[in-house]
């Protein structure tokens, strides 16, 4: 929840002009709902995409206040973040309301980015394997592995976010070696496809140690891509991997 339509038009284009254009990676915007059409029209005939934080379970009706994926599609939309850290931490969503979300969007003709992350609590008590798998599972549960031929999987150490920690490089290959592992079990040509991001404070500094990781196939990038310096090394990071 950060910017103003002035202040994210500044951003955006400091990111869109300091992109080369021959960057081997696919960067996406996530702004606020209220700063979606801006960026759209700013980002439109670029390499840059567009996507919404959150999504409404339901489609439309009488919701006050939710935003529907045909909404977010017909403003311009490709993708969309399904079950972030802090909607599951802060506003209660369960396993079973994600998975409903992960569907949405894709009904409503978006690319649900999936993440799945353990907290600081449950990676102590060595929960960090269930915790996920259960994550994943619920959405296998609704929509079949085979959904995920069309979505992103973002892992997100819960303790690592906003708090300058970050998971080591061999911390987080580890977990993501773990979910493509889970998805081999069921598809191995999914558990190939997948695109497994990363996001725990990622910065310009660490952005390549991490990128290095054999199953790290890029990042879900939050303070850092409010500094357009900052986001502009960490592309340039990613395009090197």
């Amino acid at each position: 929840m950060n910017g103003t339509p002035d202040t994210a038009a500044a951003l955006v284009e400091e990111v869109r002009q300091g992109l080369s254009g021959t960057e081997a990676v696919e960067v996406v915007l996530c702004p606020p709902y209220m700063l979606i059409p801006g960026v759209v029209a700013q980002i439109t005939g670029s390499a840059l995409a567009c996507g919404a934080q959150n999504i409404a379970v339901r489609e439309e009706g009488a919701y006050t206040g939710e935003v529907s994926g045909r909404m977010i599609e017909a403003a311009g939309c490709r993708y969309v973040l399904v079950g972030h850290s802090e909607r599951r931490t802060l506003y209660g969503e369960t396993n079973e309301e994600v998975a409903e979300k992960f569907v949405r969007a894709q009904s409503s003709g978006l690319v649900p980015i999936l993440c799945v992350g353990e907290t600081l609590e449950q990676r102590e008590q060595g929960q960090t394997q269930t915790v996920i798998q259960a994550q994943l599972q619920a959405v296998i549960d609704g929509s079949g592995v085979r959904a995920f031929g069309d979505a992103v999987i973002a892992y997100e150490p819960v303790w690592a976010i906003g708090t300058g920690k970050t998971a080591t490089p061999q911390q987080a290959q580890e977990i993501h070696e773990l979910v493509r592992a889970y998805l081999r079990k069921l598809d191995p040509e999914i558990a190939e496809r997948i695109r497994i991001l990363y996001g725990g404070s990622v910065t310009a500094d660490n952005a390549q140690a991490l990128f290095s990781q054999p199953d790290i196939d890029g990042g879900l990038i939050g303070g850092a891509s409010l500094q357009a310096a900052q986001f502009l090394a960490i592309c340039k990071a990613a395009s090197f991997d």
